[in-house]
């Protein structure tokens, strides 16, 4: 398949044996060959991100500030959700749309001394209003008596262009649906550059609107390294960089698969990468912090939200990530970890744009309750409230439901058929989670108010509606497409003054197909020795899910290199596809639903499960609506018929 067309269909453009915990032997398991990752002549550039999201912990900033020893500091708020809810704010109000969080919490507090210290700020806080964001901040140094440069970087919103790309025959790239009517917006995921060059223009924090996630430490790098259009290999180590550090403690032992070993929650370091001119960086976290470092915590993140690692498409470069190495190096507290081995290639001369277009409303009741066959009652309960609801429809003339959504929480639903099997009528605590999706308003308000009724109507021990009468609210569904680079026009403000218009550079681009090397049968797995023994995955393997629109990926990362042949002969896109089957809409009868891409860099297996979401982010009714169980869903895989394979690490 050609990068091109890989792109289209996949994401993006991150118990025993115990092998991985911390030591002090320097434990690579990565692909052995290589070269050294040893820093070059000039000052090495440190970067730390202090958010993940919009939400993150406020615990971040001084750790990074002052033990953090920074050139830059960033922040990555953005994500397909953050965004719809940032455009619905904006609609309510034009000063709103972007993240307060990042003004009044994380940087005001602290401006005098990233003032004092020569800290250079980038955050994609701006969302969809980034000039606001910036004029909130410029408040807060006046108020602070602090003088700083304070640049924008806008031009990714295209809701200006939309009655033109209506007539233009655009499709969805998850789905080849049809250019929507009620497009409620539109950003390009621009790219590093105006970043770079605002930083060039002597900014002392950078906000953007809608960028990708990487660009943020891209950027910064850059500016500081002076790396050119076409030097890929640099650019593509600059993303990873930034790919690995964006989702915050991420990649410094949060969600990890063995989160029983990872010390100190309450103070969960976040990372730094420390780069060089030639593209080699390591990543570690401040000291005196929890968390942890080693290879198991950055593969797990490392594989988070990608789809084909030989072809990760940015707006700078297209990476090949297939044969990153992570080496853990001994003797730092917290641990340390070594990356090299990105390479790179000419981008397209496209953006990547998420659109979002209205599609009705929906609510979600959130119930527990407690008492003896508290599923059963739960169930009843769900549907017997849909039943009134469609009931009253009937009468006022209204339309049924588009979609609903029935969890109950505590019965393994989510599982499917892999749920254990229930003993003694079940658990006698559980929780109701019941979404509706609905053309109009007023039906939806409908079910919102007889959601109470159930709790003195319906099944006892229905205790509480969490959150009170759930609330309606839009559904924005996602809709990706590209758009060229040459119709869009960056600008680029200093303090509120528009300085400069920057246009990408289309010199070193290409749309050209490449061919990328297929996955080859290996001799090895047909003579794999069998045997009578049976792990599950969490055994052999490390996991880590995302999402994309309404499409996951899930990582598997062996945790020997000698348990990766077993990995890949048992682990097929099949299999996968199979497990999942419950969670997956096919909308052609014989739609592959499940691709497989191997990573040998790591031992690793990636898997693309398409329309896995129920329409993923805040179109989805599920509990879980960006795969982040899917990862974890995984581990109860059965590895069977295999040797001792424990033997053959001892």
């Amino acid at each position: 398949m050609s990068c091109a067309a890989a792109a289209l269909r996949g994401l993006r453009g991150a118990a025993a044996p115990r092998l991985l915990r911390a030591t002090s032997s320097g434990r690579r398991w990565s692909n052995l060959g290589g070269g050294s990752c040893e820093p070059q002549g000039g000052a090495a550039v440190r970067v730390g991100c202090a958010a993940g999201f919009w939400g993150d912990t406020a615990a971040s900033v001084p750790q990074l500030l002052y033990g953090g020893k920074l050139d830059f500091l960033v922040f990555d708020y953005l994500s397909e959700i953050t965004m719809s809810l940032l455009t619905a704010a904006k609609a309510k109000s034009p000063d709103l749309g972007y993240t307060p969080d990042f003004v009044f919490t994380a940087v005001g507090p602290y401006i005098k001394d990233i003032h004092r210290k020569g800290v250079r700020v980038i955050s994609n806080a701006g969302g969809m209003n980034p000039l606001a964001c910036a004029a909130g901040l410029q408040e807060v140094a006046k108020k602070a008596d602090v003088d700083l440069k304070i640049a924008v970087v806008a031009g990714d919103d295209l809701m200006g262009e939309k009655d033109s790309l209506k007539g233009d025959g655009i499709t969805d790239m998850e789905n080849g649906k049809p250019f929507p009517e009620n497009i409620h917006s539109m950003n390009a995921y621009l790219g590093a550059r105006p970043i770079s060059r605002a930083l060039d223009l002597g900014a002392d924090i950078v906000v953007t609107g809608r960028c990708v996630d990487s660009g943020i430490v891209l950027g910064p790098l850059i500016h500081s390294f002076g790396w050119n259009r076409d030097e890929f290999d640099l650019l593509a180590a600059g993303s990873l960089a930034g790919h690995l550090i964006e989702c915050g403690a991420q990649c410094t032992g949060g969600i990890f698969t063995d989160w029983h070993t990872i010390p100190d929650w309450h103070n969960m370091g976040f990372p730094i990468v420390e780069c060089s001119s030639d593209g080699c960086f390591t990543l570690s976290k401040p000291p005196d912090t929890g968390g942890l470092i080693s290879f198991g915590t950055v593969a797990e993140q490392l594989v988070y939200e990608i789809g084909n690692p030989q072809c990760y498409l940015l707006p700078d470069v297209t990476c090949d990530f297939s044969q990153v190495s992570i080496t853990e190096i001994p003797g730092i507290e917290g641990g340390a970890v070594k990356i090299h081995g990105a390479k790179g290639s000419s981008p397209s001369t496209f953006y990547k744009v998420n659109a979002t277009y209205l599609d009705g409303f929906r609510a979600t009741a959130v119930c527990p309750v407690i008492g003896p066959k508290a599923v059963e009652k739960g169930r009843r309960t769900a549907e017997s409230i849909l039943k009134r609801t469609r009931l009253i429809f009937s009468q006022l003339g209204f339309e049924d439901y588009c979609a609903v959504n029935i969890q109950i929480l505590g019965s393994e639903d989510t599982y499917g058929p892999h749920a254990k099997k229930k003993i003694d009528d079940g658990p006698r605590e559980a929780v109701i989670w019941l979404a509706v999706h609905h053309k109009q308003k007023k039906a939806v308000e409908i079910f919102s108010r007889e959601i109470a009724p159930a709790g003195t109507g319906m099944a006892p021990g229905l205790t509480a509606i969490v959150g009170g009468r759930p609330r309606v609210s839009q559904v924005l569904k996602p809709f990706f497409f590209l758009y060229p680079k040459r119709n869009v026009k960056i600008n680029i403000f200093l303090n509120g003054q528009h300085v400069e218009t920057f246009r990408e550079d289309l010199t070193f681009t290409s749309d050209a197909v490449v061919s990328l090397d297929s996955p080859k049968t290996d001799d090895e797995l047909r003579d794999l020795p069998c045997g009578p023994h049976t792990y599950r995955l969490e055994d052999l393997a490390y996991t880590r899910s995302g999402d994309k629109g309404n499409s996951a990926n899930i990582g598997v990362i062996a945790r020997h290199p000698l348990y990766y042949p077993y990995l890949k002969k048992t682990l097929t896109a099949q299999a996968l596809e199979d497990y999942f089957q419950h969670l997956s809409e096919r909308e052609q009868p014989e739609e592959k639903l499940v691709t497989r891409y191997e990573w040998p860099g790591i031992h690793g297996l990636n898997f693309v499960l398409k329309n896995s979401l129920g329409g993923g982010g805040i179109a989805s009714l599920r509990s879980d609506p960006q795969g982040k169980a899917f990862g974890q869903m995984l581990l109860d895989f059965q590895i069977k018929n295999v040797p001792d394979l424990k033997s053959l690490i001892e």
